[in-house]
Order: structure tokens, then sequence, then C-alpha cells
């Protein structure tokens, strides 16, 4: 079984920063997608980034630009850089593990940023 543990969420103010980190544990192997997804109150989960155990990257339009998502493989842990918030950043962001056929979820952390 695989766990996912999140923190770094928080309450910062719009143009702010934050970082998430995600630490996996458990059955991992050796090629897997990690990524994080947002949802707003009264909306549905939406991509925010994803990268590969081989470090390709994918963004939503929304946080091009102002997010960077890494990876630190001996760790098995995955980051979100967030610069330049903005209040319509505000969201749930729940990390993710791909691993075939299955896929793992994190509790979320709560993202705050206030205008």
């Amino acid at each position: 079984q695989v766990h996912l543990v999140e923190s770094g969420g928080g309450l910062v103010q719009a143009g702010g920063s934050l970082r998430l980190s995600c630490a996996a544990s458990g059955s991992i192997f050796r090629f897997n997608v990690m990524g994080w997804y947002r949802q707003a109150p009264g909306k549905q989960r939406e991509l925010v980034a994803t990268i590969t155990s081989g470090g390709s990257t994918n963004y939503a339009d929304s946080v091009k630009g102002r997010f960077t998502i890494s990876r630190d493989n001996a760790k098995n842990t995955v980051y979100l850089q967030m610069n330049s918030l903005k209040p319509e950043d505000t969201a749930v962001y729940y990390c993710k593990l791909s691993q075939s056929p299955i896929n793992y979820w994190g509790q979320g952390t709560q993202v705050t940023v206030s205008s």
C-alpha cells in the first residue's frame, strides 16, 4: 500500500509564495507520475501540474509561469513551488501518485490566498 503525506499549505496574501511537499511511502515502483490537483469550494477537482520520474512536467494554463513542480526520486517526494499567488488559487491541494493500475491520493492541504 502507498501513503502520501502532504505539508506546506497555509494562508498567504496575494502576491506571496508557498511551497507544498508530498512524501510517498510504501511500494513505490521505478516509473511513476506524481502531481498536484486542486479543488475549490463548489468546483470540480482540476489538474495543477504533473511530473514523471524522468522529470517531464505538465502544467495547467492558469499556473504556467507562476508554479514549479519538482521531485526528489530518492526521497519519493514531490514539491510545488507557488509564486505570485492569486485569490483564485485558493483551494484544497491534493497530491497524486499514478502507478498503474492504481492512483493514490493524499489527504489534501488547504491553501488560502487573501486579497
